[in-house]
């Protein structure tokens, strides 16, 4: 199983953190390792101190395939949910400045949050998705995949260009504006549409 994210999908999210507006999906990974599983604790990472959280609609990929075609994207996923793509931002913007890699900031055991899967319908697809994240009550993050840079079908085709997807994968497909810092203590709550996905408190 392999966890592909989209970064920088959402036009007001590049800007709050300055940077570029993408011509082209911008694409990192996370190992296995990074899924966060709902039956244990949720621990801030010792080795940061600005953790930020980042909400997302993901994809479940449902067929394999390679090089797909854009019209016929949507027949390789077959469910979607919500979930938080952590990011230790101190550490990635350390990495930036020198140029490195940031998957250290990124891709750490637990840093990918994902809830329970909702069958796509016709109905799903056929309308803007709206989703929202709560911070000890108060709303934070408020999406709506209308404002995607990228469609979901032109996120797959692209990823499919450079690598296989398999049954099981998952695709966070970027986070609008809003991102901000978590504490120790904070409870996070996110909804799809109006329905409550996940609740994780902060330990």
């Amino acid at each position: 199983m392999k966890i592909f994210c989209v970064g920088r999908n959402y036009a007001d999210h590049a800007k709050e953190l300055g940077n570029a507006i993408p011509e082209e999906p911008v694409i990192f990974m996370k190992p296995k390792t990074a899924l966060w599983q709902s039956d244990t604790p949720f621990y801030y990472p010792e080795f940061s101190n600005e953790l930020h959280y980042e909400l997302e609609l993901v994809l479940r990929i449902s067929k394999n395939g390679k090089q797909i075609p854009e019209d016929q994207a949507e027949n390789y996923y077959d469910a979607i949910s919500i979930g938080i793509d952590f990011t230790a931002r101190d550490i990635q913007a350390e990495l930036k400045k020198k140029g490195l890699p940031w998957e250290k900031a990124k891709a750490w055991d637990n840093s990918a949050i994902v809830a329970d899967w909702l069958p796509l319908t016709d109905g799903i697809l056929s309308n803007p998705i709206h989703f929202t994240l709560l911070k000890n009550k108060e709303m934070v993050q408020m999406g709506n995949s209308s404002d995607m840079i990228f469609s979901f079908n032109k996120i797959v085709s692209h990823i499919s260009n450079y690598f296989s997807l398999n049954i099981g994968d998952m695709i966070y497909t970027g986070t609008p504006a809003g991102v901000g810092e978590c504490v120790v203590g904070d409870l996070l709550e996110g909804f799809f549409e109006t329905q409550k996905m996940f609740e994780l408190e902060i330990k």
